[in-house]
């Protein structure tokens, strides 16, 4: 019908610019599916191997607040501290194209289920590099705290979830590509086809490892301390509401000790 969209053509940065392909980086989807999980098992909102004698994380933000029960009342301040939730843990051994630091098998995130002021997002995530065997060695927490109603945003917090790993080629969105790529895009697609907007690429939308991060906002690195752009890690999407977040995307620099990370919330 007149006024109506036209389809976009079946192509892709691939087809309409050779040189895209180059930026293809390897990422390992986790493929998160809702189902019992354990401490000995990689998952997403599941239980983690959490050494006995380390606290479990807090987090004491003033401003932390989560939406109120009554409509008219959009937001309710929760005070003092709440436990973190968990959010992710990986084993090496089911994700080896993830480079560990040296002894280390073991990946942790947990982070604050409320909301805050300065982000209308989850804040304060905390990241953790160990070993398995040191861990259990030591012997494991007894309880951890749980967090319960009022004291947590359920669209922060993941379904405990097992995972499937499976590697996928995976490419830059709009917004990293290099130079004037994305204006030769736009170019060669008007001159091929007569269509004046942007046709899908090949930038996988997912809770993965590796890859490059799939930006709505523009791409906002973070560098280390010593002024390395830092790589991507990991990348939570999808799987949790998250408002109207994007993803939430975290780096790392391997170049630097101490392995320093950072992260990033994304939102429409």
């Amino acid at each position: 019908m007149p006024g109506d969209t036209p389809d976009l053509p079946a192509t892709d940065l691939r087809t309409l610019i050779p040189e895209y392909a180059a930026l293809a980086r390897q990422a390992t989807l986790l493929n998160p599916e809702p189902g019992e999980t354990g401490v000995g098992e990689s998952s997403l909102g599941g239980e983690l191997l959490w050494p006995a004698d380390e606290p479990w994380p807090y987090c004491a933000q003033e401003d932390h607040w989560t939406y109120g029960a009554d409509w008219r009342n959009c937001t309710e301040i929760v005070p003092g501290a709440v436990p973190m939730v968990p959010i992710l843990q990986l084993y090496a051994k089911d994700v080896p194209e993830l480079e560990f630091p040296a002894g280390k098998d073991l990946l942790q995130l947990v982070w604050c289920a409320l909301n805050h002021e300065q982000d209308p997002g989850p804040v304060m995530p905390r990241l953790y590099w160990r070993n398995e065997a040191e861990v259990v060695a030591g012997g494991l927490l007894s309880e951890v705290p749980g967090v319960s109603e009022g004291e947590f945003d359920e669209d922060n917090m993941p379904e405990p979830s097992t995972v499937s790993p499976a590697t996928a080629e995976d490419w830059p969105g709009w917004h990293d590509l290099p130079g004037d790529m994305g204006e030769t895009w736009e170019h060669r697609l008007r001159m091929t086809t007569g269509a004046s907007v942007r046709p899908p690429d090949a930038n996988i939308i997912a809770t993965k490892v590796g890859g490059w991060p799939a930006w709505i906002q523009p791409a906002d690195w973070p560098d280390c301390e010593s002024g390395h752009r830092m790589e991507h890690l990991l990348t939570i999407t999808g799987d949790i509401q998250l408002g109207d977040c994007g993803g939430v995307y975290f780096f790392h620099c391997r170049r630097c000790p101490g392995l320093p990370w950072d992260w990033r919330f994304d939102c429409h």
